[in-house]
């Protein structure tokens, strides 16, 4: 936590007087994203620093293997679902991605089984991509990457899930939404984007 406070106060003492104006406007003002991203809760892979966004222009959601569940109104906690209502409803943000990354520990749990430790919660998340797990190893060249193809497959469900709720399929049906899938390798830096016919290319 000191290492923490201590960045704090770099923060206060180099980058906040630089940047005061901005939030003072988005404390007067409220906020307008211009893009809801749905990341995962790795701590390598920070959606404003990837696209290089100030404070107020990303909504982020951030989650286990940057998951969309299908759309389930219930009595249960759902926090991703929860947290895209109100971009999308409230915010009426135009641009929807879900980001993607390599050497997720998500994905390689789901190929490979999880490491020995607690299960409570991400075990029975993880059963949300069991078909992107599926689509992989059934699609995967001998000799590929299986943990890439599970991650790609997992961007391309989750916007499957996307389109299952009935507030976005709107949007997206009458131009006010754009949905985008991404995937950023740590090691190299490079982002790809999923393109209309499926593939995944660098940015």
């Amino acid at each position: 936590m000191e290492q923490l406070i201590a960045g704090y106060r770099r923060f206060r003492a180099a980058k906040w007087p630089e940047r005061r104006a901005l939030f003072e406007r988005l404390a007067d003002a409220g906020q307008r994203p211009r893009a809801l991203v749905v990341a995962c809760v790795d701590s390598r892979v920070d959606p404003a620093m990837i696209f290089d966004a100030a404070p107020g222009e990303l909504l982020t959601v951030r989650n286990v293997a940057n998951l969309v569940p299908p759309y389930a109104p219930d009595g249960a906690h759902h926090s991703t679902s929860a947290a895209l209502e109100f971009g999308v409803r409230a915010l009426e943000v135009g641009d929807l991605i879900v980001l993607g990354h390599a050497m997720c520990g998500g994905i390689r749990a789901l190929l490979g089984g999880p490491a020995a430790g607690p299960t409570d919660f991400v075990a029975d998340w993880m059963a949300i991509a069991a078909p992107a797990r599926e689509r992989a190893l059934r699609c995967t060249p001998a000799g590929d990457d299986a943990q890439a193809a599970c991650e790609r497959e997992a961007v391309r469900l989750s916007l499957d899930n996307l389109r299952t709720f009935p507030w976005i399929a709107e949007r997206v049906g009458d131009g006010r939404l754009r949905l985008h899938g991404a995937r950023f390798d740590i090691r190299s830096g490079l982002l790809e984007l999923l393109k209309p016919d499926g593939s995944f290319a660098p940015a």
